[in-house]
């Protein structure tokens, strides 16, 4: 455990809700065997009790990394494909106060990467948005939000030239298709994985907005 991390935050919330935060030694070593995967920009991770981020956050520094390093010499592409490597993240957590902590470090994190500033509030304000959606408070033995309706989780891609795609999906469809793959692998996807939305190409301003 590095000095000042915490992996309680009281014994009431270990009792109540059996909270108990994984140390990022730890964590390191879980990620480093799927080292590929968590290297890939366009690869996607579920966490579904993310507490405040505790192996989000490093996912994301992972994905970000790789960003830099394929696209580094381009603000452009940086930029864009780091907010990609972003709507990747995906997160469901029960507790009201870690789900929002889980949001800003995520925030955090992709400002930092991308130093982002006063002048940049579009890129903050598309990074919160994606946050919002990818990141539920809710029960994922449930697979209902706070409010007890079906998760939503939205599927998005970078279709290049600053333009992203998104198309929203109930958790319980996406689980169900997990189960159904091999069985009924000749089924048409829109049998079994529709989505229940499906968005415009958006730009990163439509986003923020």
């Amino acid at each position: 455990m590095t000095s000042g991390e915490r992996l309680v935050k009281s014994r009431q919330r270990v009792s109540d809700h059996g909270e108990v935060f994984t140390p990022r030694w730890l964590v390191d070593d879980m990620l480093d065997l799927v080292k590929g995967e968590t290297e890939r920009i366009d690869s996607r991770f579920l966490e579904p009790a993310c507490g405040s981020g505790n192996f989000l956050v490093p996912v994301l520094e992972r994905k970000l990394a790789a960003v830099q390093a394929r696209h580094g010499r381009s603000d452009f592409e940086k930029r864009h494909y780091a907010l990609f490597a972003l709507m990747c993240i995906y997160g469901i957590e029960l507790l009201a106060d870690n789900a929002q902590e889980c949001r800003e470090n995520l925030a955090g994190t992709f400002a930092r990467c991308l130093k982002l500033g006063a002048d940049d509030q579009v890129w903050l304000r598309a990074a919160q948005a994606v946050l919002a959606a990818n990141i539920v408070q809710g029960d994922a033995l449930k697979l209902t939000d706070a409010r007890g309706e079906h998760i939503i989780f939205p599927e998005w891609g970078y279709l290049g030239r600053g333009k992203y795609q998104r198309r929203d999906f109930r958790f319980d469809s996406l689980a169900r298709k997990a189960a159904f793959d091999g069985l009924f692998a000749a089924f048409e996807e829109h049998d079994v994985f529709a989505p229940v939305k499906s968005y415009p190409a958006m730009t990163v301003q439509e986003i923020a907005a």
